[in-house]
């Protein structure tokens, strides 16, 4: 097989980013051989210093900014705004997740940046939209999760946040798949794009269901915490050796089979109780106690293989030093070294698995880092 080229060779990308929301968007444009660059505020970042747990660098910066190159800009100075206009005059991509309001007084929003540049496809994530009665407001992850209904899905009798920047993950994703997108598009007609990612729209969307069926059923369903809210057997149990295992049945043919190889129990599989979802739903607490129960009586290792062999779906419930040693992502070589300014650190690959291509070597910028040779290559190429 001829080996590709980075899927995004040649692409240069310029972002105007901070936090993770724009950050994790480019960063994958990066992983895909986008020339991104970094605009950051002379301070930096502010993801630079939430942390300094990854070799003196913040884990957050360093999950959303590794392969870039950074350049410091103080958009009050009048020679760093015209280098920061040279340098969009010479990409493919512009983005950023500044204010609606601070972008259009800056003048790099996409309306006034697409008629000076036609072809140029501009990125803009806000927390509300560029416009509607919420537009002017600072958002963050939690504060979008609050409003997207996140917290009143997650949790138990205490509602909760998602463990983790879902809020701003799904903004970033929206961005990558529209700049991708408008990149394909380009290519067929020569038209640049604007684009408008709202985080409140992306993760509203990845909340659909549950809007749905409260919208059209019959009102919020209550929080199941460790539990399926609408699936059952489908949550977490203990094992006898003290291990926590999720248990997950999808079909009565899957329930009837659990039954058989866990509960020693065939009947059970036809109980009134428990035959359909919808009863074992209505009697999960029952349920739950029962399948308890037995696992209480056998080994842990007897317990696994009998759920394997009924073929259920089960999962170990994993501390994150397990999911860092996971037989699964160490056996297909899903790391890579990464240089930072105090020493190579090992990190996840991307998930992008694309053939005839490996992602190149790559670091995790410091401020101002910047490769004077690309900078001067992407001038010449706005002169053009």
């Amino acid at each position: 097989m001829t080996e590709l080229s980075a899927p995004l060779a040649g692409i240069v990308v310029v972002s105007v980013e901070q936090a993770i929301s724009a950050p994790f968007a480019t960063r994958q444009l990066a992983d895909l051989g986008a020339t991104v660059i970094k605009i950051e505020r002379p301070e930096g970042d502010f993801a630079r210093h939430y942390d300094s747990l990854v070799k003196g660098n913040s884990a957050f910066f360093v999950w959303a900014n590794v392969g870039k190159q950074s350049v410091a800009i103080d958009l009050r100075n009048p020679d760093d705004e015209r280098l920061l206009r040279a340098l969009i005059a010479g990409a493919d991509v512009f983005i950023h997740n500044m204010s609606p309001a601070a972008a259009i007084g800056r003048g790099i929003d996409a309306e006034t940046l697409r008629a000076e540049y036609p072809k140029l496809i501009v990125c803009a994530i806000s927390g509300y939209g560029p416009d509607g009665p919420r537009s002017a407001d600072k958002a963050y992850d939690l504060a979008i999760q609050a409003e997207a209904g996140a917290f009143s899905v997650t949790g138990d009798e205490v509602m909760s946040k998602v463990g983790f920047s879902v809020a701003d993950i799904s903004a970033g994703m929206y961005a990558l798949t529209s700049v991708l997108a408008a990149l394909v598009r380009r290519d067929r007609t020569g038209e640049g794009a604007s684009i408008h990612v709202s985080m409140l729209e992306a993760l509203t969307e990845w909340l659909s269901a549950p809007l749905y069926a409260a919208t059209y059923g019959t009102g919020q369903a209550p929080r199941t915490g460790r539990r399926h809210h609408a699936i059952a057997p489908y949550g977490t149990f203990g094992l006898s050796d003290g291990r926590t295992i999720l248990i997950a049945v999808q079909s009565d043919g899957e329930w009837q089979s659990l039954a058989v190889h866990l509960l020693d129990d065939p009947a059970l599989g036809f109980d009134q109780r428990f035959k359909s979802n919808s009863d074992r739903l209505a009697n999960v607490v029952e349920l739950e106690a029962l399948i308890a129960a037995r696992l209480a009586l056998i080994s842990g290792e007897d317990a696994m293989a009998r759920l394997v062999a009924g073929r259920i779906a089960v999962a170990r419930v994993n501390e994150l030093s397990g999911v860092w040693a996971h037989e699964q992502l160490r056996a297909r070589g899903h790391f890579h070294e990464v240089q930072t300014e105090n020493g190579p650190v090992e990190l996840l690959d991307p998930p992008f698995d694309i053939s005839g291509w490996a992602r190149p070597p790559s670091s995790v910028p410091g401020l101002n880092e910047h490769d004077s040779e690309i900078l001067a290559a992407i001038m010449r190429r706005a002169e053009k």
